[in-house]
């Protein structure tokens, strides 16, 4: 089969596309022939071995998994003899992310727990745009951010991958969501719903004396004291994405601002379940969440498609395609 190889860290331009060996489903996994792929920053922060840190958890000096991608959908090939919820043919999506990976390429296997079933009425490339962003999405809302109807919700980062999933999400769930996002966003930002929408390039919301019970940062460059002086007293701060510097400030000095008074403040990490794919499938049915994309790119142009996303301009999310008849 094709697939897109990494042999090694470092910029897109190490990425190749081999021949390389059909994966063989394990007892407890699925193997699907993938229709459509989708890029998440964690694809690049991989690929680069940034932070370190990636080192140490994935390989040294090479990627331990070299078959990137995390984001997955298809029609399931074959099944391991314990596999009870899916069979032969069924439409699927998911997240290869905690399962070694794999997605830039035409087969992977996942265990079944990792999967669901592909949401009716989407087309491959729509669900294989959904479960990371949308499921970091959920988790900093719902359960780091415990939103309620009536929450005043400012996101971050509003047209990107999770955040073009978080200003719906939290729309469904009933709170007043502004978005910030550059000029040239701002339309596709209001048409997914948000009720509000500020320009970063224009004004700063840490700046306006405007307060929110929930602030999701997606993306940006506020430092952690900006955030806070827009909480209101008992408002709770998630960071799912941002600048290294960004992410170490939320992790260490979040908890010592949390303890002094009402805010609560801190970053996460996503745990993508099958749950909660099953709770993104139901809100897509519904039509209360649609998936945007901003490109699609072809198998082999997995490294054109990193740097897209990388340089920051994408609008929603980027989607890699293998099968164009499919959907």
């Amino acid at each position: 089969m094709k697939a897109i190889f990494a042999p090694k860290y470092g910029s897109p331009d190490v990425l190749e596309l081999r021949e390389v060996e059909k994966p063989t489903p394990e007892a407890d996994e699925v193997l699907i022939r993938i229709h459509a792929a989708s890029v998440n920053a964690g694809d690049w922060h991989l690929l680069r071995a940034d932070p370190f840190l990636i080192r140490l958890m994935y390989g040294l000096t090479a990627p331990r998994h070299p078959i990137l991608g995390s984001d997955v959908s298809g029609t399931v090939e074959a099944i391991g003899k314990d596999v009870t919820q899916f069979q032969v043919g069924d439409e699927v999506f998911g997240d290869l992310s905690g399962s070694g990976f794999g997605a830039f390429a035409e087969y992977a296997t996942a265990p079944e727990s990792r999967l669901a079933h592909k949401p009716a009425g989407l087309t491959f490339e729509e669900a294989a745009a959904v479960s990371v962003a949308a499921v970091t999405a959920l988790q900093a809302l719902r359960d780091h951010g415990q939103i309620r109807p009536g929450m005043k919700v400012l996101i971050n980062g509003a047209s990107g991958g999770v955040g073009t999933y978080a200003v719906q999400i939290a729309k469904a769930l009933g709170a007043e969501v502004t978005g910030v996002c550059s000029t040239r966003k701002m339309e596709m930002v209001r048409s997914i719903g948000a009720d509000h929408v500020i320009d970063y390039t224009k004004e700063d919301f840490t700046q306006n004396g405007q307060r929110y019970d929930l602030i999701l940062a997606a993306n940006g460059y506020q430092p952690l004291s900006a955030y806070e002086r827009a909480l209101s007293p008992q408002g709770i701060y998630v960071m799912t994405g941002g600048t290294m510097a960004q992410m170490f400030q939320a992790m260490l000095l979040g908890p010592l601002k949390s303890k002094k008074g009402g805010k609560k403040m801190g970053n996460m990490l996503v745990k993508s379940t099958q749950q909660d794919l099953v709770f993104m499938k139901e809100l897509l049915e519904t039509g209360k969440v649609v998936p945007v994309i901003d490109r699609r790119y072809p198998l082999s142009q997995v490294p054109d498609a990193i740097r897209y996303l990388e340089a920051g301009h994408a609008k929603g999310k980027v989607v890699i395609v293998l099968d164009q008849t499919s959907g």
